[in-house]
């Protein structure tokens, strides 16, 4: 039997240099750049560029990544604790080369792209010479497939794509975009949609607008509209009919590494939340002396080292298992827990700071509509949570019985039938008991 919560130590070594790092090299860089997925911007050349040669030169380059890809292949748990660092900060997962959408995006061309997929797309996007975009929810349905309305038909050996497409993620600076579309509607929408590769520029390729969240600094995403856009038959990803099996490469996968970062920013709010504590007096003491601040205290630290547990957990037992789906549950289940844990922590550090709390001079606010974001992407907290009950559900059997077995009469009954013997031998022999 092996139970261990012990890092190893020269993996630990890495884990404190990337701390470092990040605080000292990465987080400033969010207060003189825009957005992340800006690569072009001189400043990203100047600044960031020389970082990613340092990541690199210390092989924690695109850490999620397999060595069949040029990643250390660490696995999801030595992948979970570097991401909890990472989370801090808006520019580290692009310093390390594991930026969503990206990462999936890679992972998705990695699993289903051609050769030629794989030197025209995959390649750069590994080396962050681009960016990409992810394009699945829809304006009139967000992220219930089963009233999507962009399609593809086929025209010779091409496929015209025409329909729009909501909040595709960091469209405005992506090279091309992974979109799904329905090209069968005889059929059920899990064997009827398919994955396509689209190049930006391509023709009928429209950026209705972009759109921002929260206090970004950059609005990013789009609201995208394809206008007859024709893309060539290699330009799929996978069969067609196959646009789900493709979309839980990256799904299963993301969802969890958005967790490992989320820990990373509830615990910045949590940092801020303790030490705004032993700083500000009030009525007399410290806030920190205050009771139900010290209850906000505790009630952070505790659900932030609950869900980081359950994080590890998902990510060991992936690991162990190799198979995303084995770990449905698990995946699911951290995904539901984690908008309230960011929410919650998040909400006590700005009552705590008072006015400038709910101020665009901290960064609370902005954790606040992330939770948001976090209960909503890759797919809202209600449908994994019915996940997770479906999945349990699974590991019970009903009753067929009028009372149940722990029905605290009738299991008695089996009780004393059980002991039957004993029972009667000790009132036969008169013994008190």
């Amino acid at each position: 039997m092996s139970w261990d919560f012990e890092t190893d130590p020269d993996f630990q070594t890495e884990l404190d240099w990337i701390d470092r790092f990040v605080r000292e090299e990465v987080e400033p860089l969010e207060h003189v750049l825009s957005s992340p997925w800006n690569i072009h911007d001189p400043l990203f050349k100047h600044l960031v560029r020389p970082l990613q040669a340092q990541v690199r030169a210390r092989r924690l380059w695109a850490c999620h990544l397999g060595p069949e890809l040029g990643g250390p292949g660490y696995g999801q748990v030595r992948l979970a604790l570097i991401n909890e660092i990472l989370g801090r900060a808006l520019f580290a997962p692009i310093v390390f080369g594991c930026h969503a959408p990206d990462s999936g995006n890679g992972e998705i061309l990695a699993h289903y792209g051609s050769e030629e997929q794989k030197r025209k797309y995959l390649e750069p996007l590994l080396d962050n010479e681009i960016v990409s975009c992810f394009a699945m929810t829809e304006p009139q349905g967000g992220a219930d497939p089963s009233v999507f309305t962009t399609e593809a038909v086929r025209d010779g050996e091409d496929w015209l794509i025409t329909g729009e497409k909501w909040f595709g993620s960091n469209a405005r600076y992506a090279a091309f975009f992974i979109v799904m579309a329905v090209t069968d509607k005889s059929v059920s929408v899990h064997k009827g949609t398919t994955m396509f590769i689209v190049p930006a520029n391509a023709p009928g390729v429209n950026i209705v607008r972009n759109v921002g969240i929260a206090d970004d600094p950059e609005a990013t995403h789009a609201y995208l509209r394809f206008d007859k856009v024709r893309v060539s038959s290699s330009d799929l990803l996978g069969e067609p009919g196959e646009a789900f099996v493709v979309a839980q490469v990256r799904l299963g996968g993301g969802r969890v590494h958005h967790a490992m970062r989320v820990i990373g920013q509830a615990q910045r709010a949590l940092d801020a939340l303790c030490e705004r504590a032993l700083s500000r007096t009030t009525q007399g003491g410290l806030l920190a002396e205050k009771q139900m601040v010290q209850e906000k205290i505790a009630d952070s630290w505790i659900e932030l080292e609950q869900f980081r547990l359950l994080v590890m957990r998902t990510a060991w037992r992936i690991d162990k298992y190799q198979d995303y789906l084995r770990v449905r549950k698990d995946i699911a289940a951290v995904k539901a827990a984690m908008p309230k844990v960011l929410h919650d922590i998040a909400a006590r550090a700005l009552h705590v700071h008072g006015s400038i709390g709910v101020s665009e001079e901290m960064p609370f606010a902005g954790y606040i509509l992330r939770s948001f974001q976090m209960g909503l992407a890759d797919g809202p907290t209600e449908v994994h949570k019915v996940t997770v009950a479906k999945q349990l559900l699974r590991d019970y059997q009903p009753s067929d019985s009028l009372f149940p077995g722990y029905h605290r009469p009738t299991a008695a009954a089996l009780a004393r039938e059980k002991y039957a013997d004993a029972l009667a031998t000790v009132e036969q022999s008169g013994e008190q008991r």
